[in-house]
């Protein structure tokens, strides 16, 4: 097999024959030609008696289960059926994914990039759906932004933020108080930490709670007559990510907050966060 190796320092290095019989995963593969490849991702957490706990992994195994019946795994690996296939589990360290963003996130938002569409497999965790997002990423690091805020349609609904599930907290339009993200309509994966959030905050009783297609310009005629509350990103790695700029059509949109010690993400944060390490019992844990 002939191999040439890449590096951002060095550049291309000079081309070696070899055997690749060795090789854990054969290069004709179809996960490498075809992108039939899913993957899940969840944490164990250390909590306050020193025991490990899994937070809902059911629900990760659920989507798991449902990416690979969409991908055809583990029953067809190709463009014909196999009889073989490879899971495989990486165990490792993870701290706050986005430590270093936890000022506020912010966001481009370019309709003429699509993350996922309708019939397609953006509510599914496959690796197509996040090679096809990296050119989008790095032109959003152009314009001084560190994530894409994902739109769809001729409106621009609000999708997602980056790999993120989005929520925005505001006076809707009827006036009333709500906290609202876009359905489960098949472009938006279904989080773990998504669902958590609408049960816990739908169990307060406190202010509405909807799954409800969200826009731009629903965003936009908000910030101007001052009814957005915050809004953030909600995943597995970040957990709850506050969001404070969107660059939209040449405008830099700044999105609000409450009281650092008041506000509804960092409430959301505590409560999720006492659950996963063990202070507050519940059945969405399992000891490991």
């Amino acid at each position: 097999m002939l191999t040439i190796e890449w590096s951002a320092s060095e550049g291309w290095q000079a081309p070696l024959i070899k055997p690749f019989g060795n090789l854990s995963l054969h290069p004709a593969c179809s996960s490498l030609h075809y992108a039939i490849q899913l993957f899940e991702g969840l944490k164990a957490f250390r909590g306050v008696d020193n025991q490990l706990r899994l937070f809902r992994p059911m629900l990760n195994m659920k989507r798991m289960s449902d990416t690979a019946k969409r991908a055809c795994l583990p029953q067809s690996l190709g463009v014909k059926k196999a009889a073989n296939a490879l899971l495989y589990v990486i165990l490792c360290p993870v701290g706050s994914y986005f430590n270093s963003q936890t000022d506020g996130l912010s966001l481009w938002a370019d309709p003429k990039y699509t993350r996922a569409w309708k019939g397609g497999t953006g509510n599914y965790k496959m690796g197509g759906n996040y090679g096809c997002s990296l050119f989008a990423q790095y032109e959003a690091e152009d314009h001084g932004c560190q994530q894409v805020l994902w739109l769809y349609g001729e409106d621009h609904q609000i999708t997602e933020a980056g790999t993120m599930n989005i929520f925005l907290h505001w006076i809707n339009e009827d006036g009333e108080e709500e906290l609202a993200t876009p359905p489960l309509d098949g472009i938006i994966l279904p989080g773990v930490t998504r669902q958590s959030i609408l049960e816990l905050t739908g169990k307060w009783g406190e202010f509405k709670v909807t799954e409800r297609y969200l826009t731009m310009s629903q965003l936009c005629s908000a910030l101007q007559q001052l009814r957005v509350k915050e809004a953030f990103g909600s995943g597995t790695a970040c957990m709850i990510c506050p969001i404070r700029h969107i660059v939209y059509q040449g405008e830099n949109l700044h999105i609000p907050c409450q009281d650092k010690d008041s506000q509804l993400s960092s409430r959301i944060a505590k409560e999720l966060t006492d659950i996963q390490h063990g202070r507050t019992p519940s059945d969405w844990t399992f000891l490991v």
